[in-house]
């Protein structure tokens, strides 16, 4: 695989992470100074709350601002889906209060037509946009009524060879081609490689339904492959952010960082300064 490697991207950076007006940016959760040119690209990057799943909310906010990052997607330990309307809509209000956007709950099962319904009423009071959903195959058209009835986006989730339901971005789209495009897909960087499918490919080939893009880099393209710090294992990333750029996809690209659950900030600033360097690169 031709790649760039990791100096180039922090020298195209400014020197990197490591320098030090850039570190006192990016641990003060200020943005931080790369040279990007945002001209160039229409998506945010974000992160997946479930990165930081042994830590609570507040915890996550302020880990999430030392990334430099404004998009969350949010897991239910962080805002549970059984919660009342009322503390969805106070917790909201206190997450966007602090800076962050709660764009999109998820990822959220949906096995009974009641937890497809509660799903749709939790986003609706969180004010959320979107859902990162895996609905049972059964219960698809129920949700694509309630995307019509609350013009809340469903965002269906991938997970990979070993999942029954949704493994490829192939069998996400084979199911909801018929339904208007607020059903989409959220693709899956790492579960798509480790099916053996280049996620660049995918994200092109089904650009008309992406909708969210969970990022993030694995040790193989097997079942067996594992969630690595970006950079460190076999999927494209500058391949990758090039065709997001050529597609002009203007959703998130959300990191979800698996590894490390009980200390992962480490990682996930490797992962996100990776990937600021090869967007710096373009």
């Amino acid at each position: 695989m031709n790649r760039t490697s990791r100096r180039n991207f922090l020298k195209a950076a400014g020197a990197g992470l490591a320098a030090p007006a850039i570190s006192k940016r990016l641990f003060s959760g200020q943005e931080p100074i790369l040279l990007i040119d945002r001209n160039k690209f229409r998506f945010e990057l974000g992160i997946c709350s479930y990165t930081f799943r042994a830590f609570n909310l507040e915890e996550t906010m302020a880990m999430t601002k030392r990334l430099g990052l404004r998009k969350i997607s949010l897991k239910s330990m962080h805002l549970p889906l059984e919660s009342s309307p009322d503390q969805i809509k106070a917790v909201a209000a206190k997450i966007r209060q602090s800076g962050l956007d709660p764009y999109a709950g998820g990822v959220i099962y949906m096995k009974t037509e009641a937890e497809a319904r509660q799903a749709f009423e939790y986003a609706k009071a969180a004010g959320m946009k979107m859902i990162v959903g895996v609905p049972n195959h059964e219960l698809l058209d129920l949700a694509y009524g309630l995307v019509k009835q609350h013009d809340i986006m469903l965002a269906v989730h991938n997970h990979g060879p070993t999942d029954k339901l949704y493994p490829t971005p192939e069998s996400v789209y084979d199911k909801i081609k018929g339904m208007d495009k607020r059903v989409g897909m959220c693709l899956d960087v790492g579960h798509t490689q480790r099916s053996g499918i280049d996620p660049a490919a995918a994200a092109e080939r089904y650009s008309e339904r992406l909708l969210d893009l969970h990022i993030k880099d694995v040790t193989d393209s097997t079942a067996e492959g594992t969630t690595v710090e970006i950079g460190r294992g076999v999927v494209d990333i500058p391949k990758l952010l090039r065709t997001l750029v050529k597609l002009g996809y203007a959703g998130a690209v959300s990191l979800e960082y698996e590894k490390d659950e009980k200390d992962p900030l480490p990682g996930a600033a490797e992962s996100i300064g990776y990937v600021r360097g090869a967007l710096a690169s373009l």
